[in-house]
This record gives structure tokens, C-alpha cells and sequence, in this order.
């Protein structure tokens, strides 16, 4: 190979790397920064508009931001749920509090499944105090808390790694969890419209089908803002879970229907379902 060759070769592989790493770094400033402008990444960079727009669609479809006029930004619109970061920060408060009360249903020495949630994050930070357990989950974050962690045995379901949802899944994903049984199962979902759960990713759905089909005892945690969103692919309905965990804040009218509609609900922080009547039997 000549001299010249070589750095043909070199240019060429330059301009190949060039949109991948411009993409890595628009990706973190939109993280960082909350909302960038298509114009100024466009000078930033040296590049077109049109070329950032292309970057902008590529990593929207991703999952690691929502395109919008004249940008993109971080933050979870109706359709978009927002990267991990951005998921871990809102509706803090009221993931906790519904985390305590999904708390009360585990019992030591059960086998607990965990999607890859924020809401199941809140819940996985406490569930060392329910000890002995096994823990099952896809989401990394919850491994790298629970693993080394005194009387939980970890289960970590590999598969092709998703980072913009910081979990794995796939078919692997989904054969590693058809060779195991939970006692229970502690998930959340993106949106909540006419009593079924939907998500924008077809591979979350998937896992979170096998997860159910996986676990004895099947418990939804949704705030109120699930029920004011929307996703493209349906999951289950809400009858398909045990008992759906939700916070005070949910519509009263939402209350009802779920009622009307057989599915067993609790109010986080109220007393349980005999109590308060915040709980409907399925059927009734």
C-alpha cells in the first residue's frame, strides 16, 4: 500500500466514524443540556441542517430523545417516555411511595422479577430489607444496585443490550426468562388508555409479555401521568395483572372504571382494599 493509500484509507475511515461520534456527542448534550437547537448543532459541528436532522431521527429512533421544532429535547412528552436519567428524576416522590407499598407484598424468601422500570428501580432499592429474596430483572441499573448485595441472590437476564433503556432484551432476553418461575412480578408501563398497557418499543413488550407469563403473582405500579399518555404497541389490559398499584392523584373517574372493570386496584399510601374499598375483587 502506498503513502497515499494509506491516508485515503485513513480519511476513509474517518468519515465513517465521524456520524457515529457526532451522534454520541449530540446525545449527551441533549442528556445534559435538557433541549439543544437544530441550527446551533448544525454551526457546533460544521455540518448541514438537513445532515442533523438525520442524526436527530437516528437517535429518536433509538429511544435517546424526541425530535421537536427547531430541536430536540430529553424530556417525556405523551409519546416519548424520556431516557433513564430523565425517567429517574420524574415523579421521584410518588415512585417511592408507590415502591413502599409494592414492599408490603414481598415476603422473604420469595423469587421477585422486576422489569426494567424507574418505578421498579424505586422498589429494587429496598427490597435488601425484605431479605432473603432472588431477584430477577433485565435492567442494569438494578443489577449493579442489588449485585454483592447481602442476602439477595441475583438473577441477571442478559440479551442484546439496549442503552437507551439501559436493559437487555431481545430473544435471548425472552428464552433466558422462559427457563424460570417468580412468585411475583413488579413492572410498570409507559402509557395507560381505555384499560391496556402500551409501550413504544416492541422489544420491551415482548419481555414484559414473557415476564408475565413467568410469575405467579403479576403487580402493575403506575403514577397518575401513565393514564394522560400514549404508546404505539399494546401490551395487556389491566385485568391482566393481580393488583394495580397507583397513587393518589389518579382520577377519580380512572377509579371507577377500573372498578366497573374488574381490576384489582390499591392507592398507594391508603389502607389495603378491605379497608378503604380501594380495591376491587376481579369479577366483581
Amino acid at each position: 500500500m502506498t503513502t497515499d493509500d494509506a491516508s485515503l484509507d485513513v480519511d476513509l475511515t474517518a468519515g465513517q466514524n465521524a456520524p457515529r461520534e457526532r451522534r454520541e456527542q449530540i446525545r449527551k448534550l441533549v442528556v445534559d443540556e435538557g433541549f439543544v437547537r437544530i441550527e446551533e448543532l448544525a454551526e457546533t459541528y460544521n455540518v448541514s441542517i438537513m445532515t442533523i436532522h438525520r442524526d436527530l431521527d437516528a437517535l429518536q429512533s433509538e429511544g435517546w430523545l424526541r425530535k421537536v421544532r427547531g430541536g430536540a429535547t430529553a424530556r417525556p412528552s405523551a409519546q416519548y417516555h424520556g431516557d433513564v436519567r430523565h425517567r429517574t428524576e420524574a415523579m421521584a416522590d410518588i415512585k417511592q411511595l408507590l415502591a413502599r407499598t409494592a414492599l408490603d407484598l414481598v415476603e422473604p424468601g420469595q423469587s421477585v422479577m422486576v422489569d426494567e422500570s424507574t418505578t421498579g428501580l424505586a422498589l429494587a432499592e429496598l427490597l435488601p430489607g425484605k431479605s432473603p429474596l432472588t431477584v430477577i430483572s433485565n435492567f442494569l441499573a438494578i443489577v449493579k444496585l442489588l449485585a454483592g448485595e447481602p442476602g439477595i441472590d441475583l438473577i441477571a437476564l442478559g440479551g442484546a443490550y439496549y442503552p437507551a433503556y439501559d436493559a437487555f432484551l431481545g430473544m435471548r432476553t425472552n428464552e433466558a426468562i422462559r427457563s424460570l418461575r417468580a412468585d411475583i412480578l413488579f413492572m410498570s408501563t409507559t402509557a395507560v388508555t381505555d384499560g391496556h398497557c402500551y409501550h413504544q418499543s416492541q422489544e420491551t413488550v415482548a419481555v414484559k409479555r414473557a415476564l408475565m407469563e413467568a410469575s405467579t403473582r403479576r403487580i402493575l405500579l403506575i403514577d397518575h401521568t401513565k393514564f394522560s399518555k400514549s404508546g404505539l404497541y399494546q401490551l395487556a389490559p389491566l385485568t391482566a395483572f393481580d393488583l394495580v398499584i397507583v397513587d393518589a392523584d389518579t382520577d377519580p373517574a380512572i377509579l371507577a372504571s377500573m372498578r366497573t372493570a374488574g381490576v384489582p386496584f390499591q392507592v398507594a399510601g391508603r389502607p389495603s382494599a378491605a379497608e378503604d374499598g380501594g380495591v376491587a375483587s376481579r369479577g366483581s
